[in-house]
């Protein structure tokens, strides 16, 4: 089952930082906006109350002096808030009710109607009027058995209370802002160990075993570089000590392989002399030590590589030229050479390096894929040229086609070892030493087509 990407670690401590404001700013702002209303409107009610008490005595004097002017008294007469409004009215319905504005009873709360013209009591109470917000307050006048109500508009208290929301939201929208940028900063802060980290490790993978990382100022974090730096000597100390005993021990065999073959050479001259059982072995005899001759001459070649002890000798050569010299010089003097157009005719590289590429993957294309049918040169992006050799053989299969371009691995195609294992081995070295990098793929009519991309201008 194929593993789900997640999140970054820097995007998600960014994130976290992000929902601890979001989270925060919230709770402050709702707490914030609701501790404002509530002292907003209790001193609306408070004041309204105060109002409605000076304005019901008001009345009571007027109702003392001349009952039958109240309504004009009402409207001429009494204090009342813009956007505001009052009304009296008699319990019982002994007399009609007046009021200040076209505003009728009915419009006032029920609740409020009921305890103050039912209960006489006085009373409090948020009510929606033509679709306004207002606070109502109702007194009862027990000398004439008459309800005071007058509403109190809302109109600048939601102004108010919209202003400060908005000044709460754009505060938090900010305090976001803030900590999402802080969060991100501190990410990268944090994680920029990490980064040098990974960095060095890739740099080590890359061949740079001498890669260290620098002392911490901060102990946990000086703690992890020199536990990084203990691990690369060791990992180093192991990868030199193995490819000195690689090296060591090639070249050991160098000197009694050179005898071995000049006198297997000098017995197989005599092959004629011997009888035929013994021709057999001696048949054996000679292909087994040539192979291991050409092993540890390439087993040779790959120390000096890892070791860093071969040098670029770049020249500008003929391409075409220099190709056909060595399919020729590797016996394969009739192949066709396929030059697409734009092809560059001079590059500047190593002869030598990539004499030994192509020659490896003509000698790969004779012992796996019945050998060469044709080698073709193309242009590439970014100056730079392939070189393709094309067989007829069984091809490689797709899951096997990293690996044989690594040490002794060998396809499923190979069946009779021929070969050292070695030769896909160097191609890939030489490739990349010159900057370059070598794959396989299928070729449509069958095969396979073996493909090496290298700059047309090798820097040393």
């Amino acid at each position: 089952m194929a593993r789900e990407r997640s999140l970054r670690l820097r995007t998600r401590v960014t994130l976290f930082f992000a929902l601890i404001a979001l989270f925060a700013g919230s709770v402050l702002i709702g707490v914030t906006y609701g501790f404002a209303r509530s002292n907003l409107l209790n001193r609306e009610i408070e004041d309204a109350r105060e109002q409605t008490s000076t304005n019901a005595v008001l009345v009571q004097d007027q109702l003392v002096d001349d009952p039958r002017a109240i309504g004009a008294f009402l409207i001429d007469d009494l204090r009342i808030d813009d956007g505001g409004f009052a009304n009296i009215a008699f319990v019982g319905g002994e007399s009609p009710p007046a009021g200040t504005s076209n505003t009728v009873l009915s419009d006032y709360p029920r609740r409020l109607i009921d305890a103050v013209l039912t209960d006489r009591s006085n009373g409090v109470q948020f009510a929606m009027i033509d679709g306004k917000d207002y606070v109502v307050v109702g007194t009862f006048i027990g000398a004439f058995e008459v309800g005071y109500f007058e509403a109190f508009p809302l109109e600048g208290t939601e102004r108010t209370l919209r202003a400060i929301l908005t000044a709460l939201a754009l505060g938090g929208v900010g305090t976001l802002a803030l900590a999402t940028l802080f969060g991100f900063s501190t990410s990268r802060r944090l994680l920029r160990p990490l980064s040098r980290v990974a960095d060095a490790a890739g740099e080590i993978a890359s061949g740079g075993l001498d890669t260290r990382l620098e002392a911490e100022s901060d102990p946990d974090l000086d703690r992890l570089a020199g536990s990084f730096n203990d691990m690369a000597d060791a990992v180093q100390t192991r990868i030199e000590r193995e490819a000195r005993f690689a090296s060591d021990v090639s070249h050991e065999l160098r000197s009694p392989i050179t005898a071995l073959t000049a006198a297997v050479e000098v017995l197989n001259g005599r092959r004629e002399e011997v009888p035929e059982r013994t021709r057999q072995a001696v048949d054996v005899v000679v292909d087994q030590v040539r192979r291991f001759d050409s092993m540890v001459i390439d087993l040779l070649e790959l120390s000096r590589l890892d070791a860093g002890a071969t040098e670029l000798n770049v020249e500008r050569v003929d391409l075409v030229d220099l190709v056909r010299r060595i399919a020729a010089r590797y016996g394969e003097p009739d192949i066709p050479i396929e030059s697409k157009p734009r092809t560059p005719r001079e590059v500047a590289i190593d002869k030598v390096r990539f004499e030994r590429i192509l020659g490896n993957l003509v000698e790969n294309a004779y012992n796996h894929g019945g050998g060469a049918i044709a080698i073709g040169l193309a242009p590439a992006r970014g100056e730079r040229f392939r070189v393709v050799v094309i067989d007829g053989g069984p091809g490689v299969a797709q899951g096997e086609r990293d690996r044989i371009f690594e040490r002794f691995a060998r396809g499923s195609a190979a069946r009779h070892r021929i070969g050292t294992g070695l030769g896909l081995a160097l191609v890939a070295e030489h490739s990349a030493a010159m900057g370059g990098s070598a794959w396989v793929e299928d070729r449509p009519s069958g095969g396979a087509r073996f493909v090496v991309e290298l700059p047309t201008e090798v820097t040393s």
